[in-house]
């Protein structure tokens, strides 16, 4: 088979020897659930198919249709082709894409089988065919068991199963005397493009041959070559040719000027054209220098995106002309340079987009689930036709091999990269044998998790901010003080990779309704048989929605939606934020770009339609981008407000500019130029917290760099409440240890003795007789203890929430509709008014019938509602749940302090 020929297919001119047939459109298509159709001969031209054939629409998924959503098994295709005289021609059966085995009829003669559901195939059929009407036939054979199979994110426990014939399908004409394979790798040091030409000689006497390479641009040739086709022996089928295009002036291809040439390879006998060929490419050059990306020698920071090619009802199929256009243009707009097309190779059509909009490509594999023969040889078998295919996009820099070890460890069982020397060897082995096979591009062993032999240092990181701030801070400071912490062995390599973070994010709920327009009803995916875990699972969420207080609070989903996207962008701001502050981090990959079936965290909805925080996410993410740090967000009016103002440059030139910044009445500026890929830091020490009239109050922090031909502006919110306007409590509080001394140092009547003139007691544990003093009429406050903990023994039952690095608290939504929080924070939402206050716990298995929940917490679809303050009736008396960590910030923290004055006036009254 022709695998390079295949990478390409751009407008041929007129004269073109090729030709080429569009077989998409109407094709038959029968399930075959017991495997009888070869059998029966169902290829056979007249075969009589079961009744329950149907007329479907190539290219497609199966599961596409309704009743086909979870089948797996066997399905066939047919249909007829009217074939032109080929002349002296020779035809191919050509498929983009077919998952996942599929064998090939033409006129009832077998001509060929592939594996491999993502990458093309092609099969010779001249001498299968008959003039006029032929009869083609295809058997898909798509199992159950992936586990073995390179299948990515497809199924348990991702997404839709994807299965047949999902990318076009044609009949390509070709002289027999043909270029098979054009392979250009661009030299910038001497502004050549090698070309490596294969040549099929057919029939033709090579003594007369000679081959014509021309690049173009806008319709000039630029540039040409040319040489006789020269064969070792007469009997030599194929001939491989090397040349070079020598350029004068050439333009760079780049994000910022996509420049690409049209290529066109003639084969020429006697003044003859017998082949004419055409590709594109570009001149650029992708590599890691010092420990840094370089693009046409210039460093370059990635500002990266996840995608993963899953449309609603289409699945991998993009639904529109324009969907790859669309994808780059909104990818572009709101910053990013880099997109990662997550574990399965990428459409052509969309990588031929990037070409021409200037995207960065990171692409990876389809992993499999288990690590053996079959599944290694598999995975390099994609990987080297990935890299035929593609290797004359110049979008495309990185490749991956692995994804979180998937296929290499990852399964249950296994025994993990980080300790099989065997797996670690294989690993190294692969990475030499790709960076040998591609030397255009840098490769990635194994992304977000322990690496071997790599040319990028890649973590995949899940916090959410502001819950988990400091942890997050935390982190990014070890990661680039011990980058090394991530090699599960430095046997081989070098050490010297770049660090990119190349998963981060956090959720935000799209809009449902608008995705039932789109079903006609719920999709099918909400009630995937393999979604066990409820988080994933969006079916039954409009009962958890009225079940929980859910919809007091919000009202409707289209309220829940907006205040969760919203909590979405704060979190992912500061994420972002923080890696950009850090020069030794060269780069970030946010997940994702949109979301993809019931995981909600695009910056774009399934529908790719945008969210309530896209017009403000360009500032964060541009090339030039302003970043305010206070020490904290929450502080004492007339305190200290230290805040740290940086400008990240990731541009190609120095700027200069003025840097303002103001809060309350406090304004100042200050003249900056900042130098090309440089991060430039200035400290403001002279602010402090503004004045606040009554409770907290919400003023904001602006920051803004003016000047050249950039406006950049950001915003921080800061909070402050008036330390003599907090009054104390008139009750009698029973409180011991650290926020005992802390209540009585406000001004609270504080007692270590639980009797009855007790009002209100705080407990980090319910003992006996403080069980017994709420069931005879006192209100308790069950608090964690000075590590955030939960003691058990209580009414409540507690919910662990991660503390450090999880993809599952990014999941999570705090919110609150109480009068306990009036002033406090917005309606609805949490945010940066709870900083260093955010629970390790939350109570659980709540009842509305006797609990009062001042603050929710949900995770995914609904699931797992829970509160960090709720209160119940408890025999005469009360107990509440008050996770919050406020044991160590009474009297400190002003949200701290005026929560627990409030709860234990509502307790005491």
């Amino acid at each position: 088979m022709e695998h390079a020929e295949m990478t390409h297919r751009e407008s041929l001119p007129i004269d073109s020897p090729r030709t080429t047939i569009d077989l998409d459109g109407d094709w038959e298509f029968v399930t075959d659930p017991d495997a009888m159709g070869e059998d029966a001969e169902w290829s056979e031209p007249n075969a009589a198919w079961p009744d329950r054939s149907r007329s479907i629409t190539v290219p497609h998924s199966w599961q596409e249709h309704d009743d086909l959503t979870e089948y797996t098994g066997n399905a066939w295709y047919r249909r007829t082709v009217d074939i032109p005289a080929v002349d002296d021609r020779d035809v191919f059966l050509r498929f983009g894409a077919v998952d996942y085995e599929a064998t090939v009829w033409v006129n009832g003669t077998r001509v060929g089988t592939n594996r491999g559901g993502y990458l093309p195939f092609e099969f010779e059929i001249s001498d299968a065919l008959s003039p006029g009407q032929n009869h083609v036939a295809v058997a898909v054979s798509d199992p159950e068991d992936l586990s073995e199979i390179p299948h990515g994110k497809q199924g348990d426990p991702w997404y839709t199963r994807v299965s047949g014939i999902w990318q076009s399908v044609s009949l390509d004409l070709r002289p027999r005397t043909r270029v098979t394979v054009a392979k250009i790798t661009p030299d910038l040091m001497t502004d050549t493009a090698h070309v490596e030409l294969e040549v099929a000689l057919g029939d033709v006497d090579p003594a007369g041959l000679e081959y014509v390479v021309e690049a173009r641009h806008d319709g000039d040739v630029v540039t040409s070559t040319y040489g006789p086709v020269t064969a070792d022996a007469s009997d030599v089928a194929d001939v491989d040719l090397d040349t070079a295009l020598s350029f004068d002036d050439p333009t760079y291809w780049s994000p910022d000027n996509p420049v690409l040439y049209d290529l066109e390879v003639r084969l020429v006998c006697n003044d003859e054209v017998l082949d004419r060929y055409a590709d594109t490419f570009g001149l650029r050059s992708f590599s890691v220098e010092d420990g840094e990306f370089r693009l046409n020698g210039e460093t370059i920071t990635m500002r990266g995106v996840l995608e993963q090619g899953y449309y609603p009802q289409t699945n991998y199929r993009p639904p529109h002309e324009d969907t790859f256009e669309q994808e780059i243009r909104i990818a572009k707009e709101l910053g990013f340079n880099l997109i990662r097309k997550h574990i399965k190779p990428a459409h052509p059509a969309f990588l031929a987009e990037a070409d021409r909009q200037g995207m960065l490509v990171w692409e990876e594999p389809a992993n499999s689930t288990r690590f053996t023969e079959r599944s290694r040889t598999e995975l390099v078998d994609q990987l080297h036709g990935l890299i035929a295919r593609d290797y004359n996009r110049p979008s495309v820099v990185v490749w991956s091999l692995y994804n979180e070890e998937w296929g290499i460890g990852h399964e249950d069982g296994e025994e993990t990269l980080w300790t099989d020397e065997e797996k670690q060897t294989f690993l190294a082995d692969l990475y030499r044998s790709i960076r040998e096979r591609d030397v255009t591009r840098v490769v990635c062993d194994n992304s977000g998790w322990a690496h071997v032999a790599t040319d990028i240092n890649d973590f995949h990181r899940y916090f959410v901010s502001p819950d988990r701030a400091d942890q997050w801070v935390g982190d990014l400071d070890h990661i680039c003080a011990h980058p090394q912490d991530n090699y599960a062995t430095t046997e081989f390599d070098d050490g010297d990779a770049p660090v990119v973070i190349s998963e981060l994010g956090t959720w935000g709920l799209g809009d449902v309704s608008a995705l039932r327009d789109h079903y006609g009803g719920d999709p099918n995916w909400f009630g995937h048989e393999f979604l066990t875990n409820p988080i994933k699972r969006a079916e039954g969420f409009d009962d958890r929605f009225t079940e929980s207080d859910l919809a007091e609070v919000f009202g409707d989903m289209d309220s829940l939606e907006n205040a969760w996207q919203w909590r979405q962008f704060v979190s992912i701001k500061h994420l972002i934020e923080e890696i950009r502050t850090r020069p030794t981090i060269d780069g970030y990959v946010l997940t994702e770009l949109s979301d993809i079936e019931w995981e909600f965290n695009g910056i774009l909805d399934y529908l790719r339609n945008e969210k309530v925080f896209h017009d403000d996410f360009a500032a964060v993410n541009g090339a030039v981008s302003v970043v305010a740090e206070p020490a904290s967000h929450v502080g004492w009016s007339g305190d200290s407000l230290p805040v740290t103002l940086t400008v990240v440059n990731d541009s190609q030139e120095t700027l200069f500019g003025t840097l303002t910044w103001s809060v309350g009445e406090q304004s100042g500026s200050k003249a900056v130029s900042i130098p090309a890929h440089e991060v430039t830091e200035t400290t403001i020490l002279d602010l402090a917290y503004p004045p606040a009239n009554r409770g907290v109050e919400a003023t904001t922090l602006s920051v803004a760099l003016e000047g050249a031909d950039r406006d950049v502006r950001t915003c921080e919110p800061i909070f402050a409440a008036e330390r003599d306007a907090v009054v104390a409590p008139d009750a009698r509080v029973y409180a011991t240890g650290g926020l005992g001394s802390r209540l009585a140092g406000g001004g609270v009547d504080v007692t270590h003795d639980l009797s009855g003139d007790v009002d209100v007691a705080f407990t980090d544990t319910v003992t006996a007789e403080a069980d017994q003093f709420a069931k005879q009429g006192g209100a308790l406050v069950h608090v964690p203890t000075t590590d955030g903990e939960m003691n058990t023994n209580a009414p409540f039952s507690y919910h662990d929430i991660p503390r450090r690095e999880s993809w599952l608290e990014t999941t999570s939504l705090f919110y609150q509709d109480s009068d306990l929080l009036a002033g406090i924070c917005e309606p609805t939402r949490l945010g940066w008014e709870f900083e260093d206050l955010y629970p390790y716990a939350v109570a659980t298995d709540l009842d509305r019938s006797v609990d009062r929940v001042h603050v929710g917490y949900v995770e995914g679809w609904l699931t797992n509602w829970s509160s960090p303050l709720v209160v119940r009736g408890y025999g005469n008396g009360s107990m509440a749940a008050l996770t919050f960590r406020v044991g160590d910030a009474y009297g400190d923290h002003p949200v701290a302090t005026l929560l627990c004055n409030r709860l234990v006036d509502r307790l005491s009254g």
